[in-house]
């Protein structure tokens, strides 16, 4: 699937799945921008990717920060041709733990950024032809998060990308949302206890965790020529916790 010279924006890209988005992409043949809060992070992290890419710092919920970064992109390796929202934040409490503070965080980095960034993307996508955008968010109901925050987060992104598609189609963009559960990262996996661990697989039908490696092939099926009759979908990627 080749996506040579395409300009791709991934948000979130100091994170586990969105950099191994970009580094799918990256062989792809696709320019990327890397763009996350964390710059030492992220620049730390940008050099193990191979691929002709740039690192961004930018904070997603910031809409002056989103419009710099946009015009800096553009001017650096071109119009955004496909854009990954993977940029995200957990709570991590139920509804009594949760203060107005975590929950705005949680809305504003995982749906706010998604609308800033697609909002920037979408008129050279609109004006060329052709366009991506991957969500990263929605959920089927027997895999949908826990903590509040994070649902309604997960909820309120899946109907902006079903917006999105209706918007772009005519357009020649299409818009998808990917919905990982337990996909191996610091966030999702990586802090269960033991017990923790075992419990959540024993609900996975697959019976194992997911790799980010899985993730990033969705990706870039998404991202790519192939999918261009895709549009308005949630992709659970969670080893068959929907059928639960």
């Amino acid at each position: 699937m080749s996506l040579k010279d395409k300009v791709v924006v991934v948000t979130g890209g100091a994170g586990s799945l969105g950099l191994a988005a970009a580094r799918a992409l990256l062989e792809d043949g696709a320019r990327v921008a890397l763009v996350d809060l964390d710059a030492l992070r992220l620049d730390t992290l940008s050099r193990f990717v191979r691929g002709e890419r740039i690192v961004v710092a930018a904070d997603v919920t910031d809409p002056m920060a989103v419009r710099s970064a946009h015009e800096r992109i553009r001017v650096e390796l071109g119009p955004v041709d496909i854009l990954v929202n993977a940029a995200g934040t957990s709570a991590g409490a139920a509804l009594a733990g949760t203060d107005e503070g975590a929950w705005r965080r949680v809305l504003g980095v995982c749906v706010d950024g998604a609308f800033l960034w697609s909002r920037a993307v979408f008129p050279d996508m609109t004006s060329r032809g052709w366009g991506r955008i991957v969500c990263v968010g929605g959920h089927s109901p027997a895999s949908a998060p826990r903590w509040p925050a994070e649902a309604a987060a997960s909820g309120a992104l899946a109907a902006l990308t079903q917006s999105l598609a209706r918007e772009g189609a005519p357009h020649g963009i299409t818009a998808n949302a990917i919905a990982p559960s337990y996909v191996r990262s610091p966030s999702a996996t990586e802090h269960l206890t033991d017990a923790q661990r075992r419990q959540a697989l024993a609900t996975i039908p697959a019976g194992r965790f997911g790799e980010p490696e899985e993730f990033a092939h969705a990706v870039r099926f998404l991202a790519s020529p192939l999918a261009g009759f895709v549009t308005g979908e949630i992709l659970g990627l969670d080893g068959g916790l929907h059928l639960v």
